[in-house]
């Protein structure tokens, strides 16, 4: 259903990328915040709902220590069960070689590195210093690419940290760059917290953009913690970002930022998207469905809106369909 024709031809339409590739994350980083740890078989049921949904990038696991995110511990029998199809790519996080290593032995083609742009979220989630942990990466890269599997880097605090304030914007475009530089094939800008507004997320893509660094190479990943999460999104899709994270239902969060709210909701960004008439090849119906799915299963209500709005007009039309009195 398009509501508003019209605004597939308005000026801010034509400053807009035609495709967007919508990174799925909600396997990894959804189901990572979780009190509740999903069984093995409904971790892939959720993906292959995804798959069906119309996905073609979903990050499937996390390769850290199984005592630090217990939720992920199956993390070898996900990938080697990953169900495999053409033009699919699953990336997995690994935190250190020792995660690459249990990555490529599952058999897995593309992994992520995780660093953060910020000094005290550094030190409180990887246990080093932001340049210590940084480093640390190079020998992870070099290892990946030698493998022949694709990086994605995570640049997590890029608009500010809880502790440390707003991240200045040139050490957010340092701390990037390197991860680039070690042979990372694409850059997630984080705002872990969610307080970024679109000129923040101008601002940084921005410098970037002066840094050389082109807007291929970036994706970005926004919370919604404020209300911005989609406002963020036009923001950076305005300066040629065409990649963009989320997670089914607005599930996930660092487990060490307790007060940002979740992911951005993959529906949510879908039904914008849709309104702008650009191709994510995702179906928002299916994602709904797989919310509400989802909801039972992990027990509790998706703080995400377009799932909740879509499964209301439904229940009016079965309503209608029945007779039932308005």
């Amino acid at each position: 259903m398009r509501r508003y024709p019209d605004v597939t031809q308005g000026p801010l339409r034509s400053r807009l990328p035609d495709r967007v590739q919508i990174v799925e994350v909600g396997p990894r980083d959804g189901l990572q915040a979780e009190e509740r740890t999903l069984p093995t078989e409904t971790k892939l049921a959720f993906i292959e709902r995804l798959l069906d949904a119309g996905h073609t990038v979903i990050e499937a696991t996390s390769f850290v220590s199984p005592k630090a995110v217990p939720q992920l511990a199956d993390a070898e029998e996900v990938v080697r069960r990953l169900p495999r199809r053409d033009g699919v790519r699953y990336p997995v996080l690994v935190p250190n070689e020792r995660g690459l290593e249990r990555a490529i032995s599952a058999g897995a083609s593309e992994v992520a590195v995780f660093a953060s742009a910020s000094e005290s979220y550094s030190r409180k989630n990887l246990h080093r210093s932001r340049d210590e942990a940084i480093e640390g990466y190079r020998g992870v890269i070099r290892t990946a690419k030698d493998a022949r599997l694709r990086v994605r880097g995570y640049l997590s605090m890029v608009i500010a940290d809880p502790w440390d304030g707003p991240t200045p914007v040139a050490t957010a475009v340092e701390a990037g760059r390197r991860l680039l530089e070690m042979g990372a094939d694409e850059l997630s800008l984080g705002d872990t917290i969610g307080v970024g507004t679109p000129a923040d997320v101008q601002r940084l893509v921005g410098a970037y953009r002066d840094a050389g660094v082109p807007a291929d190479r970036i994706g970005v990943h926004f919370h919604d913690t404020y209300g911005q999460g989609l406002a963020n999104v036009l923001a950076a899709l305005e300066l040629g970002v065409a990649t963009v994270d989320a997670s089914t239902g607005g599930i996930g969060g660092s487990p060490f930022a307790k007060q940002a709210a979740g992911n951005l909701a993959t529906e949510d960004l879908v039904w914008l998207l849709d309104g702008f008439g650009i191709i994510t090849g995702v179906d928002v119906r299916k994602l709904a469905a797989i919310s509400s799915w989802l909801a039972s299963e992990l027990g509790h209500e998706m703080p995400g809106r377009a799932a909740r709005a879509l499964a209301g007009e439904a229940s009016v039309r079965r309503r209608v369909a029945g007779g039932s009195p308005q």
